[in-house]
């Protein structure tokens, strides 16, 4: 299992940040070739995102950076061990109001909004023309075997770690963000296992179902994704994080309602974080 996964709702605890505005963290990361680069990310990039200079003005910038920085710290290393392995990675930090985002690779993070998936992002993949262009441009190449590599590699075009394809797998993530309105449901944050055997659609029925079987109770629901990945046919490690940004019983309340479908504009909306619970879930 070489996955990792990391959640931090009570953030601001851990660094001492007393603004009083709220904010949590989360992530998944994905290793390849070892556990090594993933472990270290677990365990550095939130440290680099809590001790940035600009955690309080600029958190998108914080957070963003914290990968390129984090990937410089394990490429030391890894040049001092002789380590190989590499991670994907994405991360949400939510400050008050905003969700942030930051991702290198193919996990992947999503949004459910009044019962409505949202898509927040492009994985980095080596087809996509951009990434592409930029790794020829480095002297590099995309061919493909069984799927699209990197110089017949990885089928991915950035990651954390990978000293033996870098620059052509770049550290520098890309991110965004999102301003909250109390109507979001939830987040989902998982790794390609998931995504390649669940649909972002069929997460919203999912957890819907769930809901119903449990009554609005939305633990295990983690879990409910993972199996549900695994009767599709994934094979590879899956790991799910849930963040469920309204009480769960709303959220089914809302979808059960007669006189309205999921997703209309008059559905009621609250301010944001009056509720906030997580897990996760991760299987071989």
């Amino acid at each position: 299992m070489e996955d990792r996964h990391v959640l931090l709702p009570e953030f601001n605890q851990l660094f001492g940040l007393s603004d009083d505005v709220d904010r949590a963290y989360f992530a998944v990361f994905d290793g390849h070739g070892g556990v090594d680069a993933a472990n270290y990310s677990a365990t550095h990039l939130h440290v680099n995102v809590g001790l940035h200079e600009e955690i309080v003005k600029n958190p998108a910038e914080a957070l963003k950076c914290s990968f390129q920085k984090t990937d410089e710290m394990f490429l030391f290393k890894a040049k001092r061990e002789k380590l190989r392995s590499g991670t994907t990675g994405v991360s949400a930090l939510i400050v008050g109001n905003k969700l942030h985002i930051a991702w290198l690779g193919d996990s992947q993070v999503m949004l459910v909004q009044q019962g409505k998936a949202v898509t927040l992002m492009e994985p980095h993949k080596p087809e996509r023309e951009d990434e592409r262009a930029r790794i020829e441009t480095l002297g590099g190449c995309v061919t493909y075997m069984d799927c699209w590599r990197v110089n017949g590699t990885l089928a991915v075009s950035r990651a954390i770690g990978d000293i033996c394809q870098k620059p052509y797998v770049s550290g520098d993530a890309d991110g965004d963000s999102f301003e909250l309105t109390g109507s979001e449901d939830y987040l989902l944050l998982a790794c390609d296992g998931f995504f390649d055997a669940i649909k972002p659609h069929e997460v919203v029925d999912l957890v819907l179902d769930h809901l119903m079987q449990t009554k609005g109770v939305g633990l295990k629901a983690a879990e409910r994704l993972v199996a549900a990945a695994k009767e599709n046919g994934s094979s590879d490690n899956i790991t799910v994080l849930v963040v469920f940004l309204r009480d769960p019983q709303d959220i089914l309340a809302d979808c059960l309602r007669d006189s309205k479908k999921p997703g209309t504009d008059d559905d009621a909306q609250s301010s944001p974080f009056t509720f906030l619970s997580c897990e996760a879930a991760a299987a071989q």
